[in-house]
């Protein structure tokens, strides 16, 4: 169905008040120009306050993920009806008009047991329309009903026992409209960053069984023009297997934490520090490279990447602090992602 096509028969849906022919998401809804206000007005088979999912979106998971303040993360997918992603190398896949990405966050209590007494906090809508991608983030209710919508964005406190066992209360930040459009930003249009074939080139646990995620999104469809054999597609190591080599590990980490701005074609494209997975090493990447603007940011420290020697990078500094102005990420996290500068400082550390 071409974009033209689909785009009528979703105006024609929405005059008529039509309800889908059969359960799934609602794509006259979602391709309407005014967001819902309700995520349930999308009828996304949604379940356990957007944790779980019946037919009609389809589980997957990344091999490295973003942090965002340890939360924890449960995506879906769903395309419409006879429409299926065209498979790239590099970069996210090309997805057809219509389709929407769901990811949900939420807390555990205690996040030493990530599946006890979770509660959702918000479910992020990325939905491709005939005019490029629209990103909608949803807050839930107190007794986990349904979510609204926060153009503005919000802060919620969350209560939390951390992995050293301590009792902590995280700022968790809703992004507005305005800081979706900066982190998701590819040549100056929004995009989606996580659904690539590096990220999605691993095994997930389906109800029927664990089977890799390109060969499972190709078999129902919603892939075309995959590598039959998925070793023969790119792949990101897991950032947190200690038996994958340090280095792999380390710029797989960079590569979902930083390389959405710090990339030839994104929003920090002037800092001439480019982290994604494809870039090869030397200045580029940080290594002996000094910053274009030497501001407070730069902790007095004189290059991104001093090799062997991590309390001399700036890239430990930002990404060790918690200040504004100073920390990197600069948005999605109020916290320190320990476990990620552990990895990153012993990465630097055995540069020679």
């Amino acid at each position: 169905m071409t974009v033209r096509r689909l785009a009528a028969v979703a105006a024609a849906l929405l005059c008529l008040g039509a309800a889908p022919a059969t359960p799934g998401p609602d794509f006259a809804r979602l391709l309407d120009e005014t967001p819902a206000p309700r995520l349930s007005d999308y009828r996304l088979p949604l379940k356990n306050a957007g944790r779980a999912a019946g037919p009609g979106l389809t589980p997957y998971a990344l091999n490295a993920p973003l942090f965002s303040d340890y939360a924890e993360k449960y995506r879906f997918v769903a395309l419409p009806p006879g429409q299926s992603a065209a498979y790239r190398a590099e970069g996210a896949f090309d997805f057809p008009v219509g389709t929407v990405l769901v990811k949900t966050f939420a807390y555990p209590a205690d996040l030493r047991r990530p599946d006890d007494q979770v509660r959702s906090i918000e479910t992020r809508l990325l939905i491709r329309k005939a005019d490029g991608w629209a990103a909608q983030a949803y807050v839930w209710n107190a007794d986990q009903t349904d979510a609204a919508l926060k153009r503005a964005g919000a802060r919620m406190p969350v209560e939390v026992v951390d992995l050293a066992g301590r009792a902590r209360t995280i700022d968790y930040a809703v992004p507005n409209q305005n800081q979706c459009k900066e982190c998701h930003q590819l040549d100056k249009a929004v995009a989606p960053l996580g659904p690539k074939a590096r990220n999605l080139n691993g095994d997930f646990a389906y109800a029927g069984g664990r089977e890799n995620q390109l060969a499972h999104w190709a078999r129902t469809g919603l892939l075309a023009g995959a590598p039959s054999d998925p070793r023969q597609a790119p792949r990101t190591a897991r950032w947190d297997d200690p038996a994958e080599p340090l280095a792999a590990r380390a710029r797989a980490y960079l590569d979902a934490n930083c390389a959405h701005c710090h990339h030839p074609r994104a929003i920090a494209s002037n800092s001439g520090l480019f982290l994604e997975w494809e870039q090869p090493e030397g200045p580029a990447l940080g290594i002996g490279k000094r910053p274009v603007a030497a501001g407070r940011g730069s902790g007095g420290l004189e290059t991104a990447i001093a090799p062997g020697r991590p309390e001399a990078s700036i890239l430990v500094h930002r990404m060790a602090s918690d200040e504004p102005g100073v920390m990197m990420p600069e948005l999605g996290r109020s916290v320190t992602h320990e476990e990620g500068l552990a990895l990153v400082r012993a990465w630097i550390a055995e540069m020679r």
